[in-house]
């Protein structure tokens, strides 16, 4: 009887890990937005786009895969894209924003010594991203700086997201990343690739971008119009002939995400870099196996129909 009144209880803890993305280590009973979410949603059944070949030519088809993250350290700060799991005990700190009319103004939940992409010293995106594992939110900040000790920060821009729910920002808002969406979905984490699989699609950025977005994306960032360029939130995965048997287990996960879930477009930067959170358990050997990956082997993804 104990053993049977104990089933309810277990089976509420299964269905909070998996009600939609993969639960975050320190955050079990939270998921990481809904089932239906696009970032969650399976691609590999959809069609290719009618522009495919152009696309992926205007980014390079000849250029190779880069994980933009791994182990250890590069320039004294960790690879990758940190985040913090936060609770209702951490101290909630004002912001100060540069685009405030985009940002979600509130003190956000930041501990006294937050990760910041890059590090303390770094002059790049500075994203500071926090789940808070209490109210089941996440909050993002771009080009972060503390200052009086931390008590209070000035950022680029910031967003906070509902992790149960599929709410998008208003149209045409920035979030802590240019295209408007949130960063933390889309990043590829060890925790996830230990228990064997990434459920979702990733993150990556290319060096030109049209002034266009597709949903889920909400902010374009360039004037270029050339329609042979991606759009912010463009979903690219890799091509299901893409034989990955002889890569590594690591890197053979990573491919295995992108042609199920893709990547989304998500800012300017670097042709074909995929982003992930930096961890000591990413083996960089295997990870960097994926530059053996061309840009020729992917293909752009008609995501018309897919809707939350």
């Amino acid at each position: 009887m104990k053993v049977l009144a104990a089933l309810p209880a277990v089976a509420a803890l299964i269905v909070a890990a998996t009600a939609g993305g993969h639960a975050v280590p320190g955050a079990p009973h939270c998921p990481v937005f809904p089932p239906s979410n696009p970032w969650n949603q399976r691609v590999d059944k959809l069609a290719v786009a009618s522009n495919s070949d152009a696309i992926v030519g205007s980014i390079g088809r000849d250029t190779g895969l880069h994980p933009d993250f791994g182990s250890g350290l590069y320039n004294g700060a960790p690879i990758g894209i940190p985040y913090e799991v936060v609770g209702r005990h951490t101290r909630r700190v004002p912001v100060k924003f540069q685009y405030a009319d985009e940002s979600d103004r509130a003190r956000y939940p930041v501990g006294k010594h937050p990760p910041i992409e890059g590090g303390p010293g770094s002059t790049g995106d500075r994203h500071v991203l926090m789940v808070d594992r209490d109210a089941c939110k996440l909050y993002e900040l771009f080009a972060a700086y503390p200052h009086d000790g931390g008590r209070r920060f000035t950022a680029g821009s910031g967003a906070i997201w509902n992790l149960r729910s599929n709410k998008l920002r208003p149209r045409g808002w920035t979030s802590a990343d240019a295209a408007g969406l949130p960063i933390f979905p889309g990043l590829a984490r060890y925790d996830e690739v230990k228990r064997g699989s990434i459920d979702h699609a990733l993150r990556f950025t290319v060096s030109e971008t049209r002034r266009a977005f597709i949903s889920p994306a909400r902010h374009y960032a360039s004037s270029r119009t050339d329609p042979n360029l991606p759009a912010m939130g463009q979903r690219l995965r890799l091509k299901a002939s893409f034989d990955t048997s002889g890569f590594p287990r690591q890197a053979r996960i990573v491919l295995e995400a992108l042609k199920r879930y893709g990547m989304i477009v998500a800012d300017n930067g670097s042709d074909w870099y995929i982003t992930g959170a930096p961890s000591p358990g990413w083996s960089n050997d295997q990870l960097h196996t994926l530059g053996r990956v061309k840009g020729s082997d992917f293909e752009v993804v008609d995501t018309s129909k897919l809707r939350p």
